[in-house]
């Protein structure tokens, strides 16, 4: 099987930069270069040795390969708070990006190496999960329950959101990997662009208005046409509704039996770009971008009602570009100060975007140190494990090695995989007006689905992504763009 692997090894670094390579997508990404708290920190490897700290004499080193300064600092925090394991062991880590490709196949390679320098934990994100927990990289994630993890009563004690779990499960049924966070998504809409079209800027209400819940979009773009009447973008861009239709529930995998899929809820993605531009219900600016960014502060080419994504969208990408750090005193939300205009809705139908998952080496010897960390980041509902530090805004990744574990409120609170932590926990947000986040969010992480996920996906998405715009902005017809796609697939992936 290994040598298997390494051949695909190869095959995936050539496909990695093709996907670096290829033509310019007019939609923006679907993640970030860098992110906070969805992917975020340090841009560099880490090239500090702990071994030659002279507090880690005789202890065991734990070797985590990541992507950022997260995981580590949830590891940190481990230590800092259960000094009987710190005696024991520290944290070895090895952290590089995933910009420029670089994160799978140095993953992989060392992976594939072995030996005492190989990863005894390793982290992966939604691109890329599904590879490690189902595809080529498999066999290297070990099941929960060698970890010493009781890991059904575990997840049905904490009520850890079921896409998590679809994701982080083998082709055996086992439990590889799981998240500390949740990324179920859902509709953040301005609340004055709200009362001012429908009277009302009641969640609830919104929800109604564009039919949450519904697994249909056909209420959704009633809204768009009432909103577009008052030259108003219901989004800001294409990528914003290819994140939830990526995801929608009931929708087959891009591959079945080895041959390209294109399930009609992907291909309906074409005519959604399309409608969007054609009838002018978006900014059709690129995510991760200026003009994205302006739309968050009130500041683009026309107004925009709101952004599809999950929790970390709304702390970490639209708070910080909203233009004001508090709501602008005169309640004029049209001066480039969106603070306190925003509230969460359901969205038409669930969708995640997003998430980081825990997985450890079945080839490691430390499986039982490892499963301790593990179990305490993405399992334990209790108020002194993570995910109750984390949805109380306890801790911070930016602020952990100055302030620790720091009481709550001090910093923003987050969404997490468990339930029950977020049924104990109080999202509520100046910058949304007051609401209880969590309220949405974890109905939202129930209608997310981890199903009809391959290891191509990053890829496939990214081009099919890229093929929606091209149709959508008149460069191509549909039966093109089509076959285009169906072109870079086989030519790319071999399907």
């Amino acid at each position: 099987m290994k040598k298997f692997v390494a051949g695909m090894l190869c095959f995936c670094m050539m496909a990695a930069v093709a996907t670096a390579c290829g033509g310019g997508d007019s939609n923006g990404s679907d993640t970030p270069a860098t992110t906070v708290n969805n992917g975020g920190g340090d841009t560099g490897e880490t090239t500090e040795d702990p071994a030659t700290d002279p507090a880690n004499e005789g202890k065991t080193p734990i070797n985590l390969y990541a992507f950022t300064e997260e995981v580590p600092m949830m590891c940190q925090c481990f230590l800092d708070t259960h000094p009987d394991f710190a005696a024991q062991y520290y944290i070895n880590k090895t952290v590089i990006p995933t910009t420029e490709q670089q994160y799978q196949p140095a993953l992989d390679q060392a992976l594939l190496n072995g030996g005492e320098d190989a990863p005894d934990m390793y982290v992966c994100e939604e691109a890329f999960i599904i590879k490690y927990t189902q595809g080529d990289m498999s066999s290297f994630a070990a099941p929960y329950e060698d970890l010493g993890i009781d890991v059904d009563a575990k997840i049905e004690e904490a009520q850890i959101a079921p896409y998590t779990v679809e994701c982080g499960t083998n082709p055996d049924g086992k439990v590889v990997a799981l998240g500390y966070q949740t990324t179920g998504g859902a509709f953040i809409y301005r609340r004055s662009i709200a009362t001012e079209v429908f009277g009302t800027d009641d969640p609830d209400a919104i929800a109604e208005q564009i039919g949450a819940g519904t697994n249909s979009w056909d209420a959704f773009w009633d809204t768009a046409d009432e909103l577009a009447a008052n030259d108003i973008a219901i989004v800001s861009s294409i990528g914003d509704m290819w994140n939830v239709v990526k995801h929608q529930p009931n929708t087959s995998a891009w591959v079945v039996d080895g041959a390209l899929n294109i399930d009609p809820n992907r291909e309906s993605f074409l005519d959604i770009a399309k409608d969007l531009i054609d009838n002018g219900y978006c900014n059709d600016t690129s995510a991760w971008q200026d003009a994205w960014f302006a739309d968050m502060a009130g500041i683009g080419e026309k107004p925009v009602f709101g952004f599809f994504g999950p929790a970390w969208l709304v702390n970490y990408t639209i708070a910080p570009h909203c233009g004001g750090d508090s709501a602008p005193a005169d309640g004029d939300f049209t001066q480039g100060n969106t603070y306190g205009d925003w509230a969460v809705c359901q969205s038409p139908v669930g969708f995640f975007w997003g998430g980081s998952w825990v997985l450890c080496n079945n080839d490691s010897d430390k499986k039982e140190a490892v499963g301790q960390i593990i179990e305490w980041i993405t399992l334990d509902c209790t108020n002194t494990g993570l995910q109750y530090y984390w949805a109380n805004g306890m801790i911070s990744t930016d602020n952990y090695a100055e302030d620790g574990v720091m009481p709550e409120g001090t910093y923003t609170s987050d969404s997490v995989a468990s339930a029950v932590v977020m049924g104990m926990s109080d999202g509520s947000s100046d910058f949304l007006g007051g609401q209880n986040m969590f309220d949405v969010f974890v109905p939202a992480n129930e209608f997310a689905s981890g199903e009809g996920m391959t290891q191509y996906d990053e890829n496939i998405n990214a081009e099919w992504q890229n093929q929606a715009g091209y149709y959508a902005h008149g460069e191509k017809d549909r039966d093109a763009a089509i076959e285009d796609f169906q072109t870079y697939v086989s030519e790319n992936l071999g399907l």
